[in-house]
């Protein structure tokens, strides 16, 4: 069973968290566009055995984004304050396509990693957006009656926090800093951004492995869930 509450993180940021699961080890799930919905399997995936946390991003389903939080370095920090408050370690961190942007800058920003006093244990994207690779241009879905898509409010406050070129020249760059281990999965059939985008996605890091969901698209959680925990749960169970 999910519950959901709000954290007050400051002064001035109020998180709604949906949380599931009792125990285990901690994992963070982060949304894309399309809102908490859209990682829906990931959290029913991991909560039998899991203590799993799942933010609304601010902006997101009618809450409120501060003025303060005006980009994806601010959300990621949030992000690892809220962990820091709960006191939780190793924790693993699942993002799916904006969401993925803003793990990967949590994997920067925490740069003990796991072989210090870091808070994050691994890291899994699921056809993340956030970094600028020449020849590769994100196609944001527009929503229209009857199509499935992020609502208007969504695609404003990806935006918002995303800045015009909806990418960060810099990420590739300091992805090279990070200690955490990656696992990069991606729909083959992904139309919002190209599946070579997230194989030099996953080359940025210094450990990352990287792999394809055959029949699935921009959320291979949703499309192909079999396949997408099939190969997540092969990437933990190797863990050393």
């Amino acid at each position: 069973m999910t519950t959901r509450s709000t954290l007050h993180i400051g002064p001035e940021i109020q998180l709604a968290i949906d949380e599931a699961g009792e125990s285990g080890r901690p994992v963070l799930v982060l949304h894309g566009g399309g809102g908490p919905a859209t990682v829906a399997p990931i959290v029913e995936h991991f909560a039998p055995r899991h203590r799993v946390l799942a933010p609304v991003h601010p902006g997101w389903e009618d809450t409120t984004r501060p003025e303060r939080l005006g980009s994806v370095a601010d959300l990621a920090q949030t992000y690892l304050d809220l962990l820091d408050a709960r006191g939780l370690r190793d924790v693993l961190v699942l993002g799916s396509s904006f969401g993925g942007w803003v793990a990967a800058e949590m994997a920067v920003r925490d740069r003990d990693g796991v072989l210090g006093d870091g808070v994050l244990g691994d890291l899994v994207l699921l056809d993340a957006i956030g970094a600028e690779i020449p020849g590769h241009e994100i196609s944001l879905p527009t929503p229209a009656p009857g199509r499935p898509g992020p609502p208007s409010a969504a695609i404003e406050a990806i935006r918002t926090y995303g800045g015009a070129a909806m990418a960060d020249p810099g990420l590739l760059q300091r992805l090279a800093q990070v200690r955490t281990r990656a696992l990069v999965v991606w729909g083959e059939d992904d139309q919002v951004i190209s599946a070579g985008y997230g194989r030099e996605y996953a080359a940025a890091f210094p450990d990352a492995r990287f792999e394809t969901i055959p029949g699935a698209g921009h959320l291979p959680q949703v499309q192909a869930p079999a396949a997408t925990f099939t190969v997540i749960d092969e990437f933990l169970s190797a863990r050393s």
